[in-house]
């Protein structure tokens, strides 16, 4: 990526699919250029949280609703320390935040971050492009970096693809670090960071959780070191056949029969150490209004998703594992995709989206304390 931090206010820009679609615009947030997978995001607020999820890392983000940026941007509600999105497509930005929590204006933020965006698509026709198509690799160029269509195309058709991509490292925390519980500690978590959400730790610290937040590259040792009452795997980006080492250690802790929970990235590895395979959706699911349906009690979730893989899982019946039985524990009511996996031997479930919902709906929050109820059993 090239940037520049000068102001991107009726910069021309132009964002070229690798299918040779062309759609113009405005520079917005920093001018240059820029490379990632195309997806978009269909929530209709919670642009600061989706722009800091880790598991972006790489994509260029279009958000469906038409009008972006109208409260600004705060110091509160970030995901991690930095926006990890590669690009940022939107329709009409705000010309003027309005907000009290308001520090400065999205397009400001954008630009100071460095990241790439444009404004002045037509967002619905490029929606419905990569729902035809599928999710691709995509560039946006602007300033400077604006020579002919035929040389951008070749740029794009260039970068790496999403599919065999390795991430979750360049995204995890380095250092191990500790999220202590709210109130009276009840229970050690380790966390497996592979683009952890600062959310997940502090839903589990309000349940009386000390969270010990590992990196991506922690062995099996280093996450017993710990004394962990339970296990977490997190979210993170990237293709999970190329997540060897995660899968590694997860099977570690099934062999052990801790208690064991993850989510989005943390499922498909719970997938993987049962013997399923995974695979690249067509164009993925990414927002805050998605329905699943628990199907150990029939109840239907309106969930926050952000994934382009999902397990190859059966759904109409329990598999034998290497570590007892399993099943699909939640569906996406949409196209029938695992959201969700159980074993019934062991004290391990996984989910494909996310229950810390920041932001989006809180109907999943209950998974935090189907968590905390495997590691009282295990207590007991």
């Amino acid at each position: 990526m090239t940037t520049s931090t000068k102001g991107s206010v009726k910069v021309p820009a132009v964002l070229v699919l690798e299918d040779g679609r062309v759609f113009n615009g405005r520079a917005y947030g920093a001018v240059g250029a820029t490379f990632g997978e195309a997806v978009f995001s269909t929530g209709m607020t919670g642009y600061q949280e989706t722009l800091t999820d880790p598991s972006y890392h790489r994509q260029v983000v279009v958000m469906t609703a038409p009008h972006v940026g109208n409260t600004g941007v705060n110091d509160e509600d970030p995901e991690s320390k930095r926006i990890w999105v590669a690009g940022y497509v939107v329709r009409d930005p705000a010309r003027v935040p309005s907000n009290w929590r308001s520090r400065r204006s999205l397009d400001e933020e954008l630009r100071q971050q460095g990241v790439v965006g444009i404004s002045g698509v037509d967002t619905r026709a490029l929606t419905r492009h990569l729902r035809e198509r599928g999710a691709m690799r995509v560039g946006i160029f602007s300033g400077n970096a604006l020579p002919d269509e035929g040389t951008l195309l070749a740029e794009v058709r260039k970068a790496p693809e999403m599919k065999g991509a390795d991430l979750s490292a360049e995204v995890a925390t380095k250092e191990a670090y500790v999220v202590p519980a709210i109130g009276e500690k009840r229970f050690t978590v380790a966390a497996v960071d592979l683009g952890i959400k600062g959310m997940t730790p502090h839903r589990m610290a309000e349940r009386g959780i000390e969270v010990h937040v590992l990196p991506a590259t922690a062995s099996a040792e280093e996450v017993y070191a710990v004394q962990p009452d339970g296990v977490f795997f997190s979210n993170g980006p990237g293709d999970p056949a190329t997540a060897d080492h995660p899968v590694s250690v997860m099977r570690a802790v099934l062999e052990r029969g801790t208690p064991l929970f993850g989510i989005c990235f943390g499922n498909q590895i719970l997938g993987r150490a049962l013997g399923f395979g995974t695979f690249k959706l067509k164009y993925g699911h990414r927002g805050i209004n998605q329905p699943v349906q628990d199907r150990t009690t029939g109840k239907v979730e309106v969930t926050a998703h952000n994934h382009g893989f999902a397990v190859d899982a059966p759904l109409d019946r329990v598999s034998d594992t290497p570590y007892g039985r399993a099943e699909v524990s939640h569906v996406c009511l949409n196209d029938n995709v695992v959201e969700g996996l159980r074993l019934l031997d062991r004290p391990a479930f996984s989910v494909q989206y996310h229950p810390e919902a920041a932001a989006g709906p809180h109907d999943a929050a209950y998974l935090f304390d189907r968590f905390v109820s495997l590691m009282e059993g295990q207590r007991a």
